[in-house]
């Protein structure tokens, strides 16, 4: 339990009688802090999420699936993880390419192209 000079402290920056009512910016304070609990941990799943999103979009433009990719990467013992990656992916699109090569290599799911969708012929489709 905090005192009324922490609650009042951590309710610094809230919206009407939260910030300096006693009651409401308990109950606002403790919210608050559910919501940091929670988000800390969801921050970590964004994070990885948009990591294998620049990771599949730098391996989609040398035609490769992702899945395939890490597990050519797995059988060769590369051991960077999916942030590295991405940033490689970003930044050293050369480097990148060399780790593509050699998950292509490691894994016979790699050779097989990546079609991309076909474009429709829109002047057929007028009725």
């Amino acid at each position: 339990m905090m005192n009324k000079k922490e609650i009042l402290k951590l309710a610094k920056g809230f919206r009407g009688r939260a910030k300096n009512c006693i009651r409401i910016a308990r109950e606002r304070v403790e919210k608050a802090l559910q919501y940091s609990y929670r988000d800390r941990r969801t921050k970590k799943r964004d994070m990885r999420s948009l990591w294998i999103q620049r990771v599949s979009a730098g391996t989609r433009q040398h035609n490769v699936h992702y899945g395939h990719f890490m597990h050519g990467l797995k059988k060769e013992n590369i051991q960077l993880n999916r942030k590295v990656l991405s940033e490689i992916s970003m930044h050293e699109p050369f480097s990148f390419k060399a780790l593509v090569d050699i998950s292509r290599e490691a894994f016979p799911g790699n050779r097989h192209i990546y079609h991309r969708p076909r474009k429709v012929d829109m002047s057929s489709m007028d009725a």
